[in-house]
């Protein structure tokens, strides 16, 4: 594959190594994919850069890179199995900004059973999520993530007309 051209290219492989890295379990590359304090700190009267937020389906909002990361060793801890298949991946840039909506289609397993070499039960998901990046001198880093669950049709309608 030949190197991104565009802004737009850059910003989606930024996107799928943060998810690739997040199947994986890998904490060093999911870490280094978050925007620093340091490449932010010109931006800010205080010196503190931007802060980073995180929202996780059922989550309040963790601000912070060092709350953020901590979510992201939690999760990669108590999930044996996971997948991502991206789908509806929209992605826009203006400037130094870029943002990312997507449908995050997601397969996980749960812990083995005891004394078994097996996943537990596989376990789909569906979430909607947005990403918002920022370019810096090493490339676009994530700013913000946001995912939410979609609520799944229970296949029951509610038709008033139906005799009870």
């Amino acid at each position: 594959m030949s190197a991104p051209r565009t802004d737009i290219e850059q910003v989606e492989l930024a996107n799928t190594a943060f998810y690739e890295a997040l199947e994986r379990g890998d904490f060093d590359a999911v870490s280094s994919l978050w925007l620093a304090p340091l490449e932010t700190a010109a931006d800010d009267i205080e010196g503190e850069g931007a802060v980073v937020s995180c929202v996780h389906p059922g989550w309040p909002v963790l601000n912070g890179r060092g709350e953020v990361l901590r979510s992201y060793a939690l999760i990669m801890a108590n999930t044996e199995y996971i997948q991502f298949f991206l789908t509806d991946v929209h992605v826009s840039v203006t400037g130094d900004i870029a943002l990312v909506t997507c449908t995050e289609n997601i397969l996980s397993g749960g812990p083995a059973p005891e004394a078994s070499d097996e996943l537990g039960p596989l376990v789909g998901q569906l979430v909607v999520a947005t990403n918002v990046f920022r370019r810096t001198v090493d490339g676009w880093k994530l700013w913000s993530h946001h995912a939410s669950p979609v609520l799944a049709e229970s296949g029951e309608e509610d038709d008033e007309d139906t005799p009870g």
